[in-house]
């Protein structure tokens, strides 16, 4: 009772501190890695899996009403996918970019939307990096680009540093968590970053893998979010192989997203 009170203690902990766009989640139970794993998992998408409600960090949900249209149509620019493949905004879903073959889908990217109102990490972020709030937004000055890339990387820091956490309790020896070095990389006009992490089976291969792009508008935080991860509803890959093989069009898509809006 006392291990399960503490597990229970330190998931409430970690959830306290993530930034924005991080959900639960737990990963299957694998026999051959054998796997402890605690209650509940941290997996970063840029909403949550069990119901359209991301938290901010204020602590608001922000509710996503099905109904309204998907983003992808409003800032999606040049596709990119390997032969055969073809990659549309889903139909229906108002966060989710689907690509499919002939032979049916094979994953989703999601998009997280998130006015900078209610990041309130974000906002401290921001100000630490010498922008204060109500900033006149100059896309172009070299120095304010350099500004919004040190905040996002303290953002994707924070990120790492409660992923982390979690993992070396859901892995315990079994998965070895590796997080990426965030790299600077143009999310449509707007300066953005790339961020991930692996989880490596020590027999070799791979156990999970995410990838994201986060950019910021003056006004609203973009998180753009796919996985190799069966743990996950939305915003994943069936397979690692095609999730792999879809990486590079992903960043070529990105880099032509109509961002600002």
């Amino acid at each position: 009772m006392v291990l399960r009170l503490y597990h229970i203690l330190l998931c409430c902990a970690i959830v306290m501190l993530l930034p924005v766009g991080v959900k639960l989640a737990r990963p299957p139970v694998s026999s051959a890695s054998k796997l402890q794993l605690t209650q509940t998992h941290v997996d970063f998408t840029g909403a949550q899996t069990t119901a359209p409600k991301p938290k901010t960090d204020s602590g608001t949900p922000t509710t996503l009403n099905p109904t309204e249209e998907n983003i992808w149509n409003n800032v999606l620019g040049k596709t990119a996918a390997p032969p055969n493949w073809r990659v549309a905004p889903c139909e229906g879903k108002v966060s989710l970019l689907c690509v499919s073959s002939k032979e049916g889908p094979l994953g989703t990217v999601e998009m997280g939307v998130y006015p900078l109102g209610q990041q309130l990490d974000f906002q401290k972020m921001l100000v630490a990096a010498g922008i204060p709030l109500r900033t006149k937004v100059d896309y172009q000055n070299p120095k304010y680009q350099a500004q919004v890339s040190a905040a996002l990387k303290a953002w994707i820091e924070k990120y790492y540093a409660a992923l982390s956490e979690d993992r070396q309790v859901s892995y315990g020896k079994s998965i070895t968590f590796i997080a990426l070095s965030p790299q600077q990389v143009p999310i449509g006009k707007l300066p953005g970053m790339r961020y991930g992490f692996v989880g490596r089976k020590p027999q070799g291969g791979v156990f999970e893998q995410n990838l994201g792009y986060v950019a910021f508008d003056g006004s609203t935080l973009y998180v753009i979010t796919t996985a190799f991860n069966p743990a996950l509803e939305t915003g994943k890959f069936e397979t690692i192989e095609n999730f792999q093989l879809f990486e590079s069009h992903l960043s070529a898509i990105v880099a032509t997203l109509k961002l600002p809006t």
